[in-house]
């Protein structure tokens, strides 16, 4: 689905993708299966979006960003793309930022050019992400600095690896978080 008031002109986007009214995307964009593109976001050419996106409105995603499956990017989430900006001068390539599989951006969050956030790591909302996070960690604020580790589904634990909400002890196996 794609809305009246959307200006969408690349043609490489995945079925059952939806993108919402004044949603901007340039023509080279890759944007793939059961996404959610909503309001207000734009998206340039040099991007990459995986499959079962969502992106909250008013989101501006800037050539370089790679964002890989399952990933959530909250509300007015802001990417840089150009470590050194000047107006019309512009680098010979922007700085890649790879938002990998599974992570969530909280709202109003700020990700500095270049870096990669890991799978499943989580930003909290109106942190400043000047480093690269991660898997499965969890950070927040301004500077955001690691504060603990979430899970595959979503529990969150202290820097010890024990559980905030039942107390429940996990441990590192095989690069992964389990019970």
């Amino acid at each position: 689905m794609i809305h009246s008031l959307a200006e969408v002109q690349t043609k490489k986007i995945g079925k059952d993708t939806s993108i919402w009214q004044f949603v901007i995307v340039l023509p080279n964009a890759e944007i793939g299966d059961n996404c959610n593109i909503n309001s207000h976001v734009l998206i340039e050419n040099d991007v990459v979006i995986g499959n079962n996106v969502t992106v909250k409105s008013g989101v501006q995603i800037w050539d370089g960003l790679r964002i890989e499956n399952n990933v959530f990017i909250g509300p007015n989430v802001t990417f840089t793309n150009d470590l050194i900006p000047r107006s019309k001068i512009y680098p010979e390539e922007f700085n890649k930022t790879i938002i990998k599989k599974g992570a969530s951006i909280g709202a109003n969050s700020t990700i500095i050019a270049g870096n990669v956030i890991e799978e499943f790591s989580m930003i909290g909302a109106g942190s400043v992400v000047t480093k690269p996070v991660g898997k499965n960690e969890l950070w927040f604020g301004n500077p955001a600095k690691h504060r603990g580790y979430i899970t595959d589904l979503g529990d969150i634990l202290d820097k010890n690896l024990i559980s905030n909400k039942s107390g429940t002890q996990y441990k590192w196996s095989d690069n992964k978080i389990i019970k």
